[in-house]
């Protein structure tokens, strides 16, 4: 909020507001939030620590504000990156150019758990495998973000945005009504719009979408079910989909009706029994092969996942240059494969002041952020690390940019980061908003709900 002492022009308006709270006043508000969380049912679970999983993810109501301008470069960044990671995709799964030109080691695709050979040689429509890409995004300075990873398979949190949104503006219509902020309540409709987009080629008038869910127990379900509402569109879960002849089909009350397009939201390994895990309960027997042979399209495509591991992100500023014969716009977190010899030996001489992830862990699980960290716990990780180097990349710890945030004291600087959607089908779009996460511990980098972060409305302000 704060550059060279004076408030950041996009924040100026909201410095008064903020003074002005009577603190009373901000608790009751604070309050009214969580009631509505709690009354539209906004929660996510954590499983294994006992008790009720769900939980209310903590709101902050003091919003994350972006110019006109900062978007723009921003957006422009987001769309060229999802274009390159579009184009990896098809290219690994087809001539694998890219690996022949010697650019990314043969290994880190064909050998990586989410490379899914049931779809080489196969291009969905569009030529896209990733329809909703969740690009986490990090601040550094005045001029400065950093891409701290790429979600490329079923990137959550979506419905917060919306969520957030609608909260803050019911709360303190005034603040809309001084502020010209760009709405995002058009995702849902984008979304609809992309997804029938890319209809497969069997497809006759009209494509019928379907979310498909794992269920209930899942701890994104609220979200499934939220966007089936705001889309128009029906939630299935495996068991509700069959597969005859080259189609799928929806039982209902009225008779089977043919599906075009699954919006899925579970994983590769439960997508088809018959192709992937044959215990799976969650997917539909023989998927795969209607999917194959153009008579439905699965978003996002089966395969996806290879580009969004933490080793090959390494290489995507690469994938800008080599398929779009561009300069990227957007910067990577500088990262160390521990892999590498000489890398590893840099991460293990340095572990104390760097960052450690697992390749394929998420949710801020599988970490270590070494200055937080005490010896015994640095320690402990070296040894894993020694164990399995393929297993881990290291990265700085950022100087990260800081919003104001209500804490239990007034008003104080918390970390945070952004992960917009990035909606790719005929044509790439993006609402002027997305995600801010933020760690509500002091000091702490790390956002995730399920380790102690809180959510809050992004604005961008309209030129």
């Amino acid at each position: 909020m704060y550059q060279n002492g004076a408030v950041r022009p996009p924040y100026a308006r909201l410095e008064d507001w903020m003074k002005t709270m009577p603190a009373e006043f901000r608790q009751m508000k604070q309050a009214e939030a969580e009631a509505l969380f709690r009354r539209i049912g906004i929660t996510f679970a954590v499983y294994g620590e006992g008790g009720d999983p769900d939980r209310l993810i903590p709101f902050d109501m003091f919003p994350r504000v972006f110019t006109g301008g900062e978007w723009a470069k921003l957006e422009r960044g987001i769309k060229q990156r999802a274009r390159a990671l579009n184009a990896f995709l098809v290219d690994v799964y087809g001539r694998g150019e890219i690996v022949k030109a010697g650019r990314i080691p043969a290994r880190l695709v064909y050998q990586n758990d989410a490379y899914e050979k049931a779809v080489v040689g196969f291009v969905p429509p569009k030529g896209v495998y990733s329809h909703i890409v969740g690009i986490d995004l990090v601040r550094t300075g005045p001029e400065d973000f950093f891409v701290l990873e790429d979600n490329c398979r079923t990137p959550s949190g979506v419905s917060y945005m919306l969520e957030n949104r609608e909260i803050m503006m019911r709360m303190f219509p005034d603040l809309f009504r001084e502020n010209r902020i760009q709405p995002v309540d058009s995702y849902s409709e984008r979304l609809r719009r992309t997804l029938a987009s890319v209809a497969p080629a069997k497809c006759k008038g009209e494509p019928r979408i379907a979310i498909l869910t794992p269920g209930h127990f899942n701890s994104a379900y609220y979200e499934h079910s939220f966007l089936a509402d705001l889309m128009g569109v029906e939630l299935v879960e495996g068991q509700d989909l069959f597969v005859e002849g080259e189609y799928v089909y929806m039982r209902t009350t009225e008779g089977p009706k043919r599906v075009d397009v699954i919006y899925r939201r579970i994983d590769d390994a439960f997508i088809d029994p018959l192709c992937f895990r044959p215990d799976s309960m969650l997917g539909v027997p023989g998927l795969m092969d209607v999917y194959r042979s153009g008579g439905v399209s699965i978003c996002s495509a089966p395969g996806a996942g290879v580009a969004d591991d933490k080793a090959v992100y390494t290489f995507v500023p690469d994938m800008v240059r080599f398929y779009l014969g561009e300069e990227p716009i957007l910067n990577n977190v500088p990262t160390w494969q521990c892999n590498k010899a000489d890398d590893l030996k840099y991460v293990l001489d340095k572990l104390p002041e760097l960052v450690v992830k697992e390749v394929h862990g998420s949710g801020g699980y599988g970490m270590l952020v070494g200055p937080k960290s005490s010896k015994a716990e640095i320690e402990t990780f070296r040894a894993k690390i020694e164990a399995d180097p393929d297993n881990y990349i290291a990265q700085p710890t950022l100087a990260l940019s800081t919003t104001p945030t209500f804490v239990a004291e007034g008003i104080a600087p918390r970390h945070v980061d952004l992960r917009p959607y990035c909606l790719v089908g005929e044509q790439i779009d993006l609402v002027p908003g997305g995600l801010t996460r933020v760690a509500l511990t002091e000091g702490s980098l790390v956002v995730n709900s399920s380790q102690g972060g809180g959510v809050k409305d992004t604005w961008v302000l309209a030129e």
